[in-house]
């Protein structure tokens, strides 16, 4: 049964989803301090992703000289959203990120309490868009935040890892505890930041590269050799390559690159 929300300045009701991951954030120095990790910039486009109830939407939308969009998938939120903050009728974009075309025609900052259901898609949608993406802030389970954020070496270092740090300066901001929400979540949170490094290894296959990557990771306990025999276009040389007797969890983002650019390229 949905848990229903009321706000009474507005007779406006709304319903909790947990079939789309909602837990409302409703501590207000915590959206305060999530918004003040901008890096706002004059004429910036900025997108909000699920903005929900509007915990951050309030501080976001009212920024001055800001362009500001939002993504929604619910439409009972959408309609919650005009109805409480009539200025937003026109920037919301009612349709599912995971689909959703480029909200802007030039270079925007995304930032969003992502349900957590679909964050590691979010990201994956991220890497679609990152030329055109200056920055990201975003709120993720914590454990999936520490992941993301991992360097070479650590049990938790995983695909992730290297695609996000391939293209983006990556920063564990803070914690967030569960009871900042609205129903509390049964873990912690945690917000990243992105920070484009403008594709600094010139990668020009993307999507040949997170292929080397998945696969990869896919079969971490086993070395590259083996994990990437299915896919590896040069085997007599690989025989030779020490690399090769390493795991995945052993090769830094600058590895990674130098392998895909031996093997894939």
């Amino acid at each position: 049964m949905a848990v229903v929300w009321f706000t009474l300045t507005f007779a406006v009701m709304y319903t909790l989803k947990k079939s789309l991951g909602q837990h409302f954030l409703h501590d207000e120095n915590m959206c305060r301090k999530i918004v003040e990790t901008l890096a706002v910039k004059p004429g910036m486009n900025l997108l909000e992703i699920g903005p929900g109830g509007g915990a951050i939407t309030k501080y976001l939308f009212t920024l001055p000289d800001v362009n500001y969009k939002a993504i929604e998938i619910d439409t009972e939120k959408v309609d919650y959203l005009h109805k409480t903050y009539p200025a937003l009728v026109g920037k919301i974009i009612t349709a599912d990120i995971l689909q959703a075309d480029k909200p802007f025609d030039t270079n925007f900052t995304v930032i969003g309490n992502f349900p957590y259901n679909i964050s590691s898609p979010i990201m994956f949608r991220m890497l679609e868009w990152e030329p055109m993406v200056d920055e990201v802030t975003g709120m993720f389970q914590k454990v999936v935040a520490m992941r993301i954020a991992a360097g070479p070496g650590s049990k938790t270092y995983g695909i992730l890892s290297v695609l996000m740090q391939a293209f983006f300066k990556v920063e564990f901001l803070f914690e967030v505890h569960e009871n900042c929400f609205t129903p509390p979540p049964k873990v912690k949170s945690g917000v990243l930041r992105f920070t484009s490094l403008h594709n600094p290894f010139n990668i020009q296959d993307k999507r040949k590269f997170i292929m080397v990557v998945k696969a990869a990771f896919n079969q971490r306990r086993k070395t590259l050799r083996n994990a990437l025999k299915s896919i590896m276009p040069l085997q007599e040389t690989v025989t030779a390559d020490t690399m090769m007797d390493k795991r995945a969890e052993q090769l830094s983002v600058q590895d990674f690159v130098d392998l895909f650019e031996r093997y894939f390229i």
